[in-house]
């Protein structure tokens, strides 16, 4: 199964976007899929309010583990960080027209009336998979590189 494969089943399995972008590339860059779903669980819907999709939340944290800084000193793996983020972000928005959650899915997910909209428009079923399935994909690419 590939990333992109596993980290829709794992979306289609009922666990957050934000938890199955990052569990589905966690294991190779040194935790669990364990620990990536209960780390990712709180990034879901943008946090729950709309904010950064939770899908790019995911990937930015797969990015992270593959290059964040770790040693005070290390200002070279700070800088690649930002230029990563960067480019996945920027990538994402030019493929699905934002970055943010309530522009992507129109609606406010902060308020209960906003959440209700979403489900009554299905958007959590038919929409937020393209969106895992989108970051996963650029994810792989930049993995690539």
């Amino acid at each position: 199964m590939t990333h992109i494969e596993k980290a829709t089943d794992l979306f289609g399995r009922n666990f957050h976007c934000s938890q199955s972008v990052f569990a589905a590339f966690s294991e190779e860059l040194g935790i669990t899929e364990e620990q990536a779903l209960k780390i990712g669980a709180c990034f879901g819907s943008g946090m729950r309010k709309g904010e950064v999709c939770g899908a790019c939340v995911g990937a930015l944290m797969v990015l992270g583990l593959k290059y964040g800084q770790a040693k005070e000193q290390d200002i070279d793996s700070r800088l690649k960080t930002n230029e990563v983020t960067d480019k996945f972000l920027d990538e994402f928005k030019k493929e699905n027209g934002s970055y943010m959650c309530k522009d992507l899915l129109g609606c406010d997910l902060s308020t209960e009336e906003g959440v209700a909209e979403a489900r009554a428009k299905k958007l959590f079923t038919e929409f937020c998979p393209k969106m895992v399935e989108s970051a996963a994909i650029i994810l792989a690419e930049m993995l690539k590189e």
